[in-house]
């Protein structure tokens, strides 16, 4: 990745008190539901189209980028770059830094976040092929390795394919009639 804008919340607070700022927030629809900057818009990182998001945007506006932490803010950010624009800052500490700094946010109707949703699945899998190398044929550890495998690799490449394959089932999406941010 190239050397990315970043900005602190602190910063991003006070440039909102000046005036109305652009922040995408590239977090699953589910995330965005449960907590999100009271002026942010959703705009999925697995969903996010370059030309389509700054067809309606200024393109004199910096447009500044937010998930939970960082990390996919500084993915959406390399991809809008990638794309040609410059003029993209990622918040340094996502979401949660701003709600933990006391920054107003919207708080919606609690989900199961895919982090813990991929500890359930790969821990489910570990678990029952265990018990199947145990009884059935020593055969079944071959995928407790593989699952172990997959979680390193996502660990030292920061990207989870088992995470962003949950991300698109249904119970992670938002129904069309269902606010974002409603009860």
């Amino acid at each position: 990745m190239s050397d990315l804008k970043t900005v602190t919340v602190d910063e991003l607070a006070m440039l909102d008190s000046r005036g109305e700022i652009d922040l995408v927030d590239v977090r699953t629809p589910l995330e965005f539901r449960e907590v999100r900057a009271l002026f942010a818009e959703n705009v999925p990182l697995d969903s996010l189209d370059p030309a389509e998001l700054m067809s309606h945007r200024d393109p004199t506006k910096t447009l500044y980028v937010i998930c939970k932490s960082g990390t996919r803010g500084a993915k959406a950010c390399q991809k809008l770059v990638d794309a040609g624009y410059t003029n993209v800052v990622n918040v340094d500490g996502g979401t949660m830094a701003w709600d933990a700094a006391g920054y107003p946010v919207v708080r919606g109707k609690k989900g199961v976040s895919l982090e813990r949703q991929v500890r359930i699945v790969a821990g489910t899998i570990v678990l029952i092929s265990g018990v199947l190398a145990i009884t059935v044929s020593p055969y079944f550890a071959v995928i407790a390795a593989i699952m172990g495998a997959g979680l390193a690799g996502a660990g030292i490449l920061d990207s989870c394919l088992m995470g962003m394959m949950l991300a698109k089932m249904p119970w992670n999406q938002l129904k069309n009639d269902q606010s974002c941010c409603g009860s």
